[in-house]
């Protein structure tokens, strides 16, 4: 096992990563920029460093910094949590040629998967079914045109290196297809430094359903579970739940196996979550994220796994230790992201949090670095909570979740809690009934 594990992350992330450090006996050191000097996550680490100003590029992003942190500390190996330099092949690369180790998938397949076609493709070849579409990136125009024809309108030009919603755009018919691919290219172009582009079909009722799986070094391979995030808004997750209210058990067995079998063929390590869309029965991959999810507690709720502790295990050499048939799903588990952001216009709201008081009691998780006299930054996520809740049925977890959002108090900034509590009372959340679309018009009602 590692003898010091410094986490190269902030906020409610890094504060997880340290529990789980702790229950297996680690050391931890906390990096920092200026502008988190009091963060939790610093006060509670075993050592901290700050790697530079507040700015993410001059510090989170600076890897020679965060090399540099730990070599002087002493840590041998570095978990990236989510965000930043997580899913970054050359830092990875980089942290192994320095001797550390990277608690992650390999380089090569951070890189594999971070190019969306390429991901595609490699999906493909593995069985995994795919959204209709371009094989590789769109070259010009007139073969765009090509497939959205052979496909059918709408379309999405989506970029190859694209995420978060960037380098996305919808052309509903051949007149809209230029206005498209050229927006799409120069987002892409402007986000990520590379125009690629390719084409899918685009689906007017899907659902967002991830698989998440863990594999070690030994060959082994399982997933636990999936989870719905189809409530979002600008392509970002508002909402999470395990297991989602659309799907049988005999869906996700079968989808399940077929991509750990995939996996397995792969040589994959460590955590990863492969992310579909789920419309009339069918599943189709849109793409794999090689790190932890923001979502991953409600995972963790009703399979009674922790997933960053098998991070570090399997990184340091060890075995799973369990099989498919044993991992079993135990009720239901809802995530509320809670932002500094106004509610109603969402815009950020970052200042002084004067008061804070977490809600509690049977089945009530609560992941934040929030205190009270904390100043919530500018310069970073606007994340500042993530709100979990696990009961024995859907219903029951509502209801619990409702509860817990009642109870849940910030003062000084403005947060998205009076939004999640309008969509926990909504009749249609209620019923299961929603797809990847809803919560846009929901906002907009």
């Amino acid at each position: 096992m590692f003898r010091k594990i410094l986490i190269a992350n902030r906020g409610e992330i890094a504060l997880r990563i340290q529990r789980a450090c702790r229950e297996l006996g680690i050391p931890t050191v906390a990096v920092h920029s200026t502008a988190d000097a009091e963060a939790m996550h610093v006060r509670l680490a075993d050592e901290s460093v700050c790697i530079g100003p507040a700015s993410p590029r001059d510090s989170y992003l600076n890897v020679a910094a965060i090399l540099s942190a730990a070599s002087i500390t002493g840590a041998d190996a570095i978990h990236p949590g989510y965000g930043f330099l997580s899913e970054n092949a050359g830092f990875a690369e980089m942290v192994e040629a320095h001797g550390l180790t990277f608690i992650g998938p390999s380089a090569a397949h951070i890189r594999m998967m971070g190019d969306k076609i390429e991901a595609k493709m490699a999906m493909a070849s593995l069985g995994v079914p795919l959204v209709p579409g371009s094989v590789g990136a769109v070259e010009d125009l007139n073969e765009a045109a090509k497939v959205a024809d052979r496909i059918g309108y709408p379309v999405l030009v989506k970029a190859a290196a694209g995420g978060g919603g960037r380098g996305m755009k919808v052309a509903s018919s051949a007149e809209g297809l230029e206005e498209a691919w050229r927006l799409a290219r120069a987002e892409a172009r402007s986000a990520f430094g590379n125009d690629a582009v390719y084409i899918e079909k685009y689906l007017d009722k899907p659902r967002h359903i991830e698989l998440q799986v863990m594999a070690d070094s030994h060959g082994n391979v399982v997933h636990f579970g999936e989870r719905d995030c189809s409530l979002q808004r600008r392509h970002q997750k508002v909402l999470e739940e395990a297991g989602s209210p659309a799907l049988t058990a005999a869906e996700r067995d079968a989808l399940g196996t077929t991509v750990t079998a995939g996996l397995s063929k792969l040589g994959y390590r460590n955590a990863g979550t492969l992310e579909f869309l789920y419309q009339d029965g069918q599943f189709a991959f849109i793409e794999m994220n090689t790190r932890l999810q923001v979502e991953h507690p409600v995972t963790e709720m009703v399979s009674g796994v922790d997933l960053v502790r098998e991070q570090i295990r399997i990184a340091a050499g060890q075995p799973l230790g369990y099989t498919q048939a044993d991992i079993t799903f135990n009720g239901h588990a809802i995530e509320c992201r809670i932002n500094a952001e106004d509610p109603l216009t969402f815009a950020p709201s970052p200042g002084k949090v004067t008061a804070f008081h977490a809600p509690g009691g049977l089945g009530v998780r609560v992941d934040s670095a929030l205190y009270a006299g904390y100043t919530v930054p500018s310069y970073y996520d606007s994340m500042i909570a993530k709100l979990i809740v696990h009961a024995p049925t859907r219903a029951e977890a509502i209801s619990r979740l409702r509860r817990a959002l009642a109870e849940f108090v910030v003062v000084g900034v403005k947060t998205s809690l009076p939004l999640h509590q309008r969509i926990v009372d909504d009749p249609d959340f209620q019923a299961g009934d929603y797809t990847i679309h809803w919560l846009e018009r929901f906002v907009g009602s």
